[in-house]
């Protein structure tokens, strides 16, 4: 088993920037690809970002292209989602979650979850 816990979130200005971290318990934390998400109120869960297991591969949605940047460190067993030029309608909650494989946007190929933390993005 997996334990996420996200940390970064805040309140921001249109055009500022947020650094959302990740940070997984387990010894196995390089066997999964790690996803970010992010819901907004009265919205469905939608992918963010994804990276594979040893960070050589990222994927990201369009609407954060150019935007975002994922990277992990193993090591410390954390993935980082450095977000630059954010936008009101970035506004969120952020999560991240595992996946066993490389790839997947469907919310549902994911097995373990954290508890979020709150992006808000003023204009």
């Amino acid at each position: 088993q997996v334990q996420l816990v996200e940390s970064g979130g805040g309140l921001v200005q249109d055009g500022d920037s947020l650094r959302l971290s990740c940070t997984a318990s387990g010894r196995t934390f390089s066997s999964y690809a790690v996803g970010w998400f992010r819901q907004a109120p009265g919205k469905e869960r939608e992918f963010v970002a994804i990276i594979s297991r040893y960070g050589d591969a990222t994927s990201y949605a369009d609407s954060v292209m150019g935007r975002f940047t994922l990277s992990r460190d193993n090591a410390k067993n954390t993935v980082i989602l450095q977000m630059n030029s954010l936008k009101p309608e970035d506004t969120a909650v952020y999560y991240c979650a595992v996946c066993s494989n490389y790839g997947y946007r469907s919310s549902r190929k994911y097995d373990y979850w954290g508890q979020g933390t709150q992006v808000t993005v003023s204009s």
